[in-house]
């Protein structure tokens, strides 16, 4: 283990944790990775080991029998696991978004009988805020719940569910017209269980995931379209008992997954300047190894400057949060700097690499088809900059 990306002020809990995942990332899934990313295999061995090691409880708190860690350790523990394959990443990813919005915004009886099996990894959680015709516009959302007694009838389409046909619960976002005098009041986040699998749901009337969507990297993990068609739910299964208040409990969500993306952006990064730094040192061009050329020694100095810094970027982001203080300045800046940087280290690995860079047999290959879908996930850089952008301007606004 090289001296980057290491963080300060570690507890003896958290350093037993990041070796633990850190042995298990070595282990059992850099050596199968790429074989299984070539296949498009879902990882059913890694994602059992992964539920032996109580990662799906990580931050659920203790009382309902998760590990009550922060949001910093969870996010060190993602970089990690990207080290060794960005997609179960994604798979940890999306769980640990609806447990932190179960845990900060449900009814108690949704904690006491979600929490404990998601701790268990019995329940997996996906959440769904996109659809076909918007992305981060969320106030253009179509999709649809209308109030029936003590249902709600949900009618639409949503799009880029990560985990859609393994998860077996959907937190979803849907327009409910029912309290506010903008977009933002009148969305609702429902808490739909389903049974796992593609097609028509037997377990919910109306619900049908259709299948994978085919992509060009992040393989593995299934990201799929949901379709609703008067689709009942239970008024009780609204994420906190009160329609209204779903776009608030949405961004919480995402504020926590912008972090998560830095750490796998950051997780990606070192991966490949790991590659890299173990290429030069092998192969030989004009009688001597290429690390040895001086162009090649300042790729790899700025490669691994890029690295450190956003490592540091996403701690501060993640302690920010878990101070309790706002943190959607730092976590949109850890965001856009760790997902640009890790698309530059990939690619100056990958031109380390040389031709065999472009050859399957090699990993850089398949980080080099990862590292964009880190550039749009949680958001793109220019949604990342106009957020940092406008906090800045509250932060600094000259009286007038």
């Amino acid at each position: 283990m090289g001296r980057l990306a290491q963080t300060d002020g570690l507890t003896e809990i958290q350093r037993d944790i990041l070796a633990t995942v850190r042995d298990f990332v070595d282990k059992e899934i850099i050596p199968v990775a790429t074989e299984l990313e070539h296949k498009d295999e879902y990882p059913t061995a890694i994602v059992e080991g992964m539920k032996q090691l109580g990662l799906f409880g990580l931050t659920i708190p203790e009382e309902y029998g998760g590990l009550g860690e922060s949001l910093l350790t969870y996010a060190l523990v993602v970089e990690e696991i990207a080290r060794g394959w960005m997609s179960v990443s994604g798979i940890v990813n999306t769980h640990f978004i609806v447990a932190h919005m179960i845990n900060a915004h449900g009814t108690q009886e949704q904690k006491d009988y979600f929490l404990p099996k998601m701790a268990a990894g019995e329940i997996r959680g996906a959440f769904s805020m996109s659809e076909p015709a918007l992305g981060s516009d969320v106030a253009a959302i179509s999709t649809k719940g209308v109030k029936d007694g003590d249902f709600y009838v949900l009618n639409g389409q949503k799009m880029w569910l990560t985990n859609g046909g393994t998860s077996t619960l959907v937190a979803v976002l849907c327009k409910t017209d029912e309290g506010g005098n903008t977009p933002y009041r009148n969305m609702t986040t429902f808490l739909i269980e389903k049974e796992a699998g593609f097609g028509p749901n037997p377990k919910v009337p109306g619900l049908t995931v259709p299948g994978k969507i085919e992509k060009m990297g992040y393989k593995g993990v299934d990201t799929t379209e949901l379709v609703l068609q008067d689709v009942r739910i239970p008024a009780d299964r609204i994420l906190g008992g009160v329609p209204g208040k779903g776009f608030y409990q949405m961004m919480d969500g995402v504020e926590v997954g912008r972090v998560n993306v830095a750490a796998r952006g950051c997780g990606v990064a070192r991966r490949a300047f790991e590659l890299g730094i173990s290429y030069a040192q092998q192969r030989s061009t004009f009688g001597k190894k290429i690390a040895e050329h001086q162009a090649i020694q300042f790729k790899l100095a700025e490669m691994a400057t890029k690295v450190e810094a956003a490592h540091q970027m996403m701690v501060m982001a993640a302690r920010k949060k878990d101070s309790g203080e706002r943190n959607d300045l730092e976590a949109g800046m850890a965001k856009y700097l760790a997902s640009e940087y890790c698309k530059e280290v990939v690619e100056d690995a990958f031109r380390i690499h040389g031709g065999y860079g472009f050859s399957k047999e090699y990993e850089i290959e398949r980080l080099y088809r990862e590292a964009p879908m880190l550039l749009i996930g949680e958001g793109t850089a220019e949604i990342q900059k106009m957020i940092v952008g406008r906090r800045l301007l509250e932060e600094y606004r000259i009286a007038e």
